[in-house]
């Protein structure tokens, strides 16, 4: 077992000079990390803060933790981290840690068990659920189960690769620079999973979820929410275009892939399930609640 004595803020913080002029703006707090008593150090200057801190980078070392609006178990999750992600934590407790997720930005409290120093990832989880086994060989015990796009590090030793805890065959992995080319398939690997707010792919996943990691496991990388989303992701499309596979489709709060012309690849509530059918079913049911359901087309060209 690592080291888990772990601390943001050890012995007296580096002085930091700056000059705020004005008011603080307005930032928006999901993706800046600031409360009522601490920021990180990097809005210094842009927004006043009692105390600053500069965050240690650690790793999510369970499958998958989700991270949270406060404290405690019983707070909204809003995001995920999978295992081997890194979160920036600036400050931390013996069970909580406060801070922002490496891959996006996004802050909130992680659970401090699931958390440990900072490694560099060999391999990634390509399979949609990859057993860790407890010993080279298919017939031994399960562990655990990491979740795509989920990094570790470890030795391939023949049909296996040897990590820390436990073994994943070398037929549910590749290497962690390993880009993929169509992100439309890389989302199909998720058909069926169960539809649960702030998911990315753990026990389940959320419709601009899907979108980030499967973008995400193809190189590009987006933020975490649909507006967010519907701003950062590609260009739009013109309002006479045909819509093809890839293209991306937003709606109220809502954002899905298009498996081809017609049909929608999304994770949605309405189902509760990653699931595929046609766009304008989709359209047709949201209608009586939205004068104008489909907001944004999205295109990433070659």
């Amino acid at each position: 077992m690592k080291d888990r004595n772990i601390h943001a803020r050890v012995g007296p913080p580096e002085r930091t000079r700056f000059k705020l002029d004005g008011r603080s703006v307005a930032l928006d707090a999901r993706v800046h990390a600031a409360r009522g008593d601490l920021a990180d150090v990097s809005l210094a200057g842009v927004l006043f803060s009692a105390h600053y801190a500069r965050a240690v980078e650690l790793t999510c070392v369970a499958a998958g933790t989700s991270l949270l609006t406060s404290p405690s178990m019983k707070a909204q999750a809003v995001s995920e981290l999978l295992r081997g992600e890194s979160f920036h934590a600036l400050d931390v407790t013996a069970e909580w840690a406060w801070g922002f997720c490496g891959h996006d930005g996004y802050v909130g409290y992680v659970r401090r068990e699931a958390l440990d120093v900072h490694e560099v990832a060999s391999h990634r989880i390509t399979a949609r659920s990859a057993p860790l086994f407890s010993t080279a060989d298919i017939k031994a015990s399960i562990l655990d189960h990491w979740p795509q796009g989920a990094l570790f590090t470890g030795e391939a030793t023949d049909d296996f690769i040897a990590s820390g805890e436990g073994h994943i065959h070398i037929r549910h992995a590749a290497a962690a620079d390993t880009i993929e080319s169509d992100w439309v398939a890389v989302a199909q690997r998720y058909l069926g999973q169960p539809y649960i707010w702030g998911g990315r792919g753990h026990r389940g996943i959320d419709c601009s979820g899907l979108v980030q990691v499967a973008l995400g496991q193809c190189g590009i990388k987006v933020p975490r929410d649909t507006d967010m989303q519907r701003e950062g992701i590609g260009a739009p499309i013109a309002d006479d275009a045909p819509l093809v596979r890839g293209d991306f489709v937003f709606f109220p709060g809502h954002v899905g892939i298009m498996l081809d012309g017609t049909s929608l690849l999304h994770a949605n509530a309405y189902w509760m399930a990653v699931m595929i059918e046609p766009l304008a079913d989709v359209i047709a049911r949201l209608a009586s609640a939205h004068e104008q359901p489909v907001i944004a087309r999205r295109r990433i060209s070659a």
